[in-house]
Protein backbone atom coordinates (compact mmCIF):
# COMPACT_ATOMS: atom_id res chain seq x y z
CA UNK A 1 0.00 0.00 0.00
CA UNK A 2 1.13 3.72 -0.84
CA UNK A 3 2.19 5.53 2.27
CA UNK A 4 0.03 8.26 2.82
CA UNK A 5 1.26 11.60 3.22
CA UNK A 6 -0.51 14.13 4.92
CA UNK A 7 -0.66 17.81 4.12
CA UNK A 8 1.35 18.34 6.68
CA UNK A 9 3.90 16.37 5.80
CA UNK A 10 4.01 17.60 2.31
CA UNK A 11 3.49 21.37 3.33
CA UNK A 12 5.56 22.78 0.15
CA UNK A 13 3.62 20.65 -2.26
CA UNK A 14 0.23 21.99 -1.33
CA UNK A 15 -1.64 24.76 -3.39
CA UNK A 16 -0.97 28.09 -1.74
CA UNK A 17 -4.65 28.31 -0.32
CA UNK A 18 -4.93 25.05 1.75
CA UNK A 19 -0.74 26.03 2.54
CA UNK A 20 -2.02 29.36 3.84
CA UNK A 21 -4.59 27.58 5.79
CA UNK A 22 -2.21 24.99 7.22
CA UNK A 23 0.26 27.93 8.65
CA UNK A 24 -3.38 29.74 9.62
CA UNK A 25 -3.81 26.33 11.65
CA UNK A 26 -0.46 26.17 12.81
CA UNK A 27 -1.16 29.51 14.48
CA UNK A 28 -4.64 29.04 15.42
CA UNK A 29 -3.24 25.57 17.71
CA UNK A 30 -0.16 27.51 19.16
CA UNK A 31 -2.73 30.38 20.62
CA UNK A 32 -5.03 27.51 22.16
CA UNK A 33 -5.16 27.44 25.84
CA UNK A 34 -4.89 23.94 26.19
CA UNK A 35 -2.07 23.44 23.71
CA UNK A 36 -0.53 26.20 25.83
CA UNK A 37 -1.15 24.28 29.00
CA UNK A 38 0.20 21.02 27.44
CA UNK A 39 3.22 22.53 26.40
CA UNK A 40 4.13 24.75 29.61
CA UNK A 41 4.06 21.30 31.14
CA UNK A 42 6.06 20.02 28.12
CA UNK A 43 8.69 23.03 28.85
CA UNK A 44 8.85 22.68 32.53
CA UNK A 45 10.08 18.55 31.99
CA UNK A 46 12.74 19.72 28.87
CA UNK A 47 13.94 22.69 31.97
CA UNK A 48 15.62 24.90 29.27
CA UNK A 49 18.52 26.39 30.64
CA UNK A 50 20.25 29.95 30.03
CA UNK A 51 23.62 29.52 27.90
CA UNK A 52 22.36 26.38 26.28
CA UNK A 53 22.04 24.53 22.75
CA UNK A 54 18.56 23.52 21.65
CA UNK A 55 17.12 21.83 18.86
CA UNK A 56 13.23 21.95 17.68
CA UNK A 57 12.85 19.84 15.22
CA UNK A 58 9.30 20.60 13.63
CA UNK A 59 9.33 23.82 14.35
CA UNK A 60 6.66 25.14 11.98
CA UNK A 61 5.98 28.82 12.55
CA UNK A 62 9.05 28.91 15.45
CA UNK A 63 6.49 30.03 18.37
CA UNK A 64 8.43 27.56 20.61
CA UNK A 65 11.58 28.08 19.21
CA UNK A 66 11.48 31.66 20.31
CA UNK A 67 10.38 30.57 23.87
CA UNK A 68 13.43 28.39 24.30
CA UNK A 69 15.64 31.37 22.34
CA UNK A 70 14.09 33.23 25.58
CA UNK A 71 14.97 30.82 27.90
CA UNK A 72 18.42 30.22 26.86
CA UNK A 73 18.85 34.00 26.47
CA UNK A 74 22.15 35.58 24.81
CA UNK A 75 24.68 33.06 25.63
CA UNK A 76 22.81 29.98 24.24
CA UNK A 77 21.69 29.01 20.65
CA UNK A 78 18.44 27.45 19.45
CA UNK A 79 17.97 25.87 16.36
CA UNK A 80 14.08 25.95 14.97
CA UNK A 81 14.22 22.68 12.33
CA UNK A 82 11.61 22.26 9.78
CA UNK A 83 11.15 19.64 6.33
CA UNK A 84 8.85 22.94 4.96
CA UNK A 85 10.72 25.86 2.91
CA UNK A 86 7.12 27.29 3.56
CA UNK A 87 7.10 26.76 7.36
CA UNK A 88 10.95 28.14 8.06
CA UNK A 89 10.04 31.61 6.09
CA UNK A 90 7.15 32.14 7.68
CA UNK A 91 8.97 31.16 11.09
CA UNK A 92 12.19 33.61 9.80
CA UNK A 93 10.33 36.00 9.38
CA UNK A 94 8.55 36.54 12.70
CA UNK A 95 11.87 36.20 14.56
CA UNK A 96 13.44 38.62 16.60
CA UNK A 97 17.14 37.16 15.74
CA UNK A 98 19.81 35.26 17.98
CA UNK A 99 19.88 33.25 19.44
CA UNK A 100 16.70 31.31 16.99
CA UNK A 101 18.06 30.55 13.71
CA UNK A 102 16.02 28.82 11.38
CA UNK A 103 16.74 25.70 8.64
CA UNK A 104 15.19 23.01 6.44
CA UNK A 105 16.01 19.54 7.30
CA UNK A 106 14.81 16.12 7.67
CA UNK A 107 14.19 14.99 11.51
CA UNK A 108 14.98 11.42 10.25
CA UNK A 109 18.55 12.80 8.50
CA UNK A 110 19.54 15.60 11.03
CA UNK A 111 22.84 17.38 9.48
CA UNK A 112 24.24 18.00 12.74
CA UNK A 113 27.29 15.90 14.62
CA UNK A 114 26.80 13.58 17.50
CA UNK A 115 25.93 15.68 20.69
CA UNK A 116 25.99 18.76 19.21
CA UNK A 117 22.48 19.86 21.23
CA UNK A 118 21.74 19.78 25.15
CA UNK A 119 18.62 18.97 24.78
CA UNK A 120 16.00 18.81 22.09
CA UNK A 121 12.00 18.90 21.53
CA UNK A 122 10.06 16.94 18.76
CA UNK A 123 6.04 18.19 18.92
CA UNK A 124 3.24 16.22 16.54
CA UNK A 125 6.18 15.16 14.04
CA UNK A 126 6.34 11.98 14.41
CA UNK A 127 2.58 10.99 13.79
CA UNK A 128 3.05 12.11 10.47
CA UNK A 129 6.60 9.82 9.92
CA UNK A 130 6.96 6.46 8.15
CA UNK A 131 10.27 5.54 10.41
CA UNK A 132 9.02 7.43 13.74
CA UNK A 133 11.87 5.13 15.57
CA UNK A 134 14.55 6.23 12.85
CA UNK A 135 13.53 10.07 14.04
CA UNK A 136 13.70 8.88 17.91
CA UNK A 137 17.18 7.51 17.38
CA UNK A 138 18.70 10.60 15.08
CA UNK A 139 17.01 13.36 17.95
CA UNK A 140 18.96 11.18 20.54
CA UNK A 141 22.20 11.27 18.49
CA UNK A 142 22.89 14.34 18.05
CA UNK A 143 21.62 15.29 22.02
CA UNK A 144 24.82 14.77 24.14
CA UNK A 145 25.39 12.48 27.15
CA UNK A 146 23.38 13.78 30.03
CA UNK A 147 21.02 15.90 27.49
CA UNK A 148 17.22 15.97 26.80
CA UNK A 149 15.10 14.47 24.28
CA UNK A 150 11.62 15.59 24.70
CA UNK A 151 8.56 14.32 22.36
CA UNK A 152 5.32 15.01 22.12
CA UNK A 153 2.16 13.68 19.75
CA UNK A 154 -1.24 12.98 19.74
CA UNK A 155 -3.01 10.22 20.79
CA UNK A 156 -5.75 10.49 17.89
CA UNK A 157 -7.68 7.44 19.11
CA UNK A 158 -8.52 8.84 22.25
CA UNK A 159 -10.52 11.29 20.78
CA UNK A 160 -13.64 11.99 21.54
CA UNK A 161 -17.32 13.32 21.66
CA UNK A 162 -20.11 14.08 23.91
CA UNK A 163 -23.77 15.53 23.06
CA UNK A 164 -23.09 13.94 19.51
CA UNK A 165 -24.74 10.86 18.76
CA UNK A 166 -21.99 8.15 18.45
CA UNK A 167 -23.30 6.83 15.18
CA UNK A 168 -22.21 10.03 13.69
CA UNK A 169 -18.35 10.18 15.58
CA UNK A 170 -18.58 6.37 14.20
CA UNK A 171 -19.33 7.29 10.41
CA UNK A 172 -16.88 10.54 10.82
CA UNK A 173 -14.08 7.87 12.10
CA UNK A 174 -14.38 5.67 9.46
CA UNK A 175 -14.47 7.89 6.82
CA UNK A 176 -11.54 9.86 8.10
CA UNK A 177 -9.21 6.39 8.06
CA UNK A 178 -10.92 4.73 4.68
CA UNK A 179 -9.86 8.61 3.26
CA UNK A 180 -6.11 7.87 5.18
CA UNK A 181 -6.36 10.23 8.10
CA UNK A 182 -4.16 8.30 10.52
CA UNK A 183 -6.17 8.08 14.28
CA UNK A 184 -3.48 6.09 15.78
CA UNK A 185 -1.97 6.05 19.07
CA UNK A 186 1.20 8.12 18.63
CA UNK A 187 1.13 9.27 21.71
CA UNK A 188 0.88 6.77 23.70
CA UNK A 189 3.92 5.10 22.10
CA UNK A 190 6.29 7.54 22.70
CA UNK A 191 7.42 5.97 25.69
CA UNK A 192 8.18 2.63 23.82
CA UNK A 193 10.48 4.49 21.27
CA UNK A 194 12.41 6.55 23.63
CA UNK A 195 13.29 3.07 25.74
CA UNK A 196 14.27 1.35 22.31
CA UNK A 197 16.58 4.72 21.69
CA UNK A 198 18.58 3.76 25.12
CA UNK A 199 17.10 7.07 26.58
CA UNK A 200 16.88 7.06 31.01
CA UNK A 201 15.17 8.66 33.42
CA UNK A 202 11.97 8.36 31.44
CA UNK A 203 9.23 10.87 32.62
CA UNK A 204 5.96 10.59 30.43
CA UNK A 205 2.84 12.28 31.31
CA UNK A 206 -0.94 12.89 29.37
CA UNK A 207 -2.52 15.66 28.95
CA UNK A 208 -6.07 15.41 27.94
CA UNK A 209 -7.18 18.29 25.94
CA UNK A 210 -11.04 19.19 26.95
CA UNK A 211 -13.15 21.88 25.07
CA UNK A 212 -16.47 22.38 25.28
CA UNK A 213 -16.51 25.14 22.86
CA UNK A 214 -16.59 23.81 18.97
CA UNK A 215 -15.18 27.42 18.04
CA UNK A 216 -12.14 26.77 20.49
CA UNK A 217 -11.90 22.89 19.77
CA UNK A 218 -11.92 24.00 15.98
CA UNK A 219 -8.53 25.62 17.00
CA UNK A 220 -7.33 22.11 16.94
CA UNK A 221 -9.46 19.59 15.85
CA UNK A 222 -9.84 20.10 12.11
CA UNK A 223 -13.21 18.23 12.18
CA UNK A 224 -14.88 21.31 13.48
CA UNK A 225 -13.33 23.85 11.56
CA UNK A 226 -15.69 24.87 9.02
CA UNK A 227 -14.71 26.99 5.12
CA UNK A 228 -10.67 27.23 5.06
CA UNK A 229 -9.37 23.61 6.17
CA UNK A 230 -11.28 20.77 3.66
CA UNK A 231 -12.26 17.37 5.15
CA UNK A 232 -9.99 15.03 3.79
CA UNK A 233 -9.71 13.67 0.17
CA UNK A 234 -12.24 11.11 0.21
CA UNK A 235 -13.99 12.07 3.23
CA UNK A 236 -17.78 12.48 2.25
CA UNK A 237 -19.00 16.01 2.71
CA UNK A 238 -22.24 14.78 3.79
CA UNK A 239 -20.75 12.70 6.68
CA UNK A 240 -18.80 15.99 7.77
CA UNK A 241 -21.91 18.35 7.39
CA UNK A 242 -24.12 15.93 9.60
CA UNK A 243 -21.71 15.77 12.44
CA UNK A 244 -20.78 19.24 12.29
CA UNK A 245 -24.79 20.04 12.42
CA UNK A 246 -25.07 17.40 15.16
CA UNK A 247 -22.11 19.68 16.88
CA UNK A 248 -23.94 22.74 16.34
CA UNK A 249 -26.93 21.56 17.77
CA UNK A 250 -25.10 20.22 21.29
CA UNK A 251 -23.46 23.26 21.21
CA UNK A 252 -26.85 25.34 21.63
CA UNK A 253 -27.73 22.84 24.45
CA UNK A 254 -24.94 23.62 26.31
CA UNK A 255 -24.39 19.91 25.97
CA UNK A 256 -21.21 20.03 23.59
CA UNK A 257 -17.96 18.04 25.02
CA UNK A 258 -14.93 16.79 23.31
CA UNK A 259 -11.52 15.54 24.73
CA UNK A 260 -8.42 14.53 23.35
CA UNK A 261 -5.12 13.23 24.93
CA UNK A 262 -1.89 14.63 23.81
CA UNK A 263 1.46 12.47 25.56
CA UNK A 264 4.74 14.20 26.75
CA UNK A 265 7.71 11.76 27.12
CA UNK A 266 11.11 13.18 28.06
CA UNK A 267 14.78 11.17 28.93
CA UNK A 268 17.86 11.53 29.13
CA UNK A 269 20.54 10.33 26.26
CA UNK A 270 22.35 7.90 28.55
CA UNK A 271 26.64 8.46 29.17
CA UNK A 272 28.82 10.91 31.15
CA UNK A 273 28.27 14.49 30.30
CA UNK A 274 30.77 16.21 28.38
CA UNK A 275 33.09 18.55 29.75
CA UNK A 276 31.04 21.86 30.15
CA UNK A 277 31.43 24.39 26.26
CA UNK A 278 33.71 26.92 26.42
Amino acid sequence: MEEHRTPFAALDDQADQLRAALIAYLDATAADAEIRRMRAEALALLDPRPGERLLDAGCGAGEVARQLGAAVGPGGEVVGLDLSRDAIAVADSRSGGPPVRYLTGDVAALDFPDGYFDGVRTERVLQHLPEPDRAIAELARVTRPGGRLCAIDTDWSSLCFEGVAPALVEGLRAEAEAAGMRLGTAGRQLRGRLVRAGLVDLRVRAVTLVFTDPAAGAQVLPMLRRGDLPGPPGMSPRVLADFQAAVDAAAAADAFLAALTMWIAVGTVAGPPPEART
